[in-house]
């Protein structure tokens, strides 16, 4: 789990990749607190119930940035209820989770450094996703993220997150993306 920022002061993006697909989320954050990772994880919890969201996540590992500086909040529902374990890296060693962070590239092709997030929506963080899980990976044999991880989910639960596949032919990791839905 790690977050990729806009433009300073704006929304941010919450990332969660399940490593054995290479399969990234994508949740639209009104600022980078631990009070709006807490309402994703809260969100979660909601349209999966206690046993799915556990059985999804059931070990996180992130960095120590401020937006994760309340572990036990995310670890434990309100009724007390465990939903996931929280680890986090070793100080100053982002290689720990490096597979993330490979990952955060593709975001950037399509919303480059410095670009501003406030204007997008969730639907849009779930297109944005879908199109990033729809590529190829070489570490997969050729497989993409969305195939991959239909080993381990059902594609009802990836539906439930947001996440569809899109045919080879119509995968977009350029900024027009997002664009065309302006113009819809």
């Amino acid at each position: 789990m790690d977050t990729v920022e806009g433009k300073k002061g704006g929304k941010v993006l919450l990332t969660m990749l399940f490593r054995n697909s290479k399969l990234m989320l994508a949740f639209l954050l009104q600022d980078k607190t631990r009070n709006s990772v807490l309402k994703v994880f809260n969100w979660l919890e909601s349209i999966l119930g206690n046993e799915l969201f556990e059985k999804t996540f059931p070990v996180i590992l992130t960095d120590n940035g401020i937006e994760f500086s309340n572990p036990l909040s995310l670890e434990f529902n309100y009724d007390g209820i465990g939903r996931t374990r929280i680890f986090f890296c070793d100080p100053s060693a982002s290689y720990q989770k490096g597979a993330i962070e490979k990952n955060h590239e593709y975001i950037r092709y399509i919303l480059p450094k410095g670009s501003s997030f406030d204007n997008l929506t969730q639907d849009d963080c779930n297109l944005l996703m879908s199109h990033i899980n729809s590529v190829p990976r070489e570490s997969l044999r050729g497989n993409t993220p969305y195939l991959e991880i239909q080993h381990f989910i059902d594609e009802e639960l990836l539906n439930k997150l947001g996440v569809f596949l899109i045919l080879p032919d119509e995968v977009s990791l350029s900024p027009d993306l997002l664009k065309k839905k302006d113009k819809q």
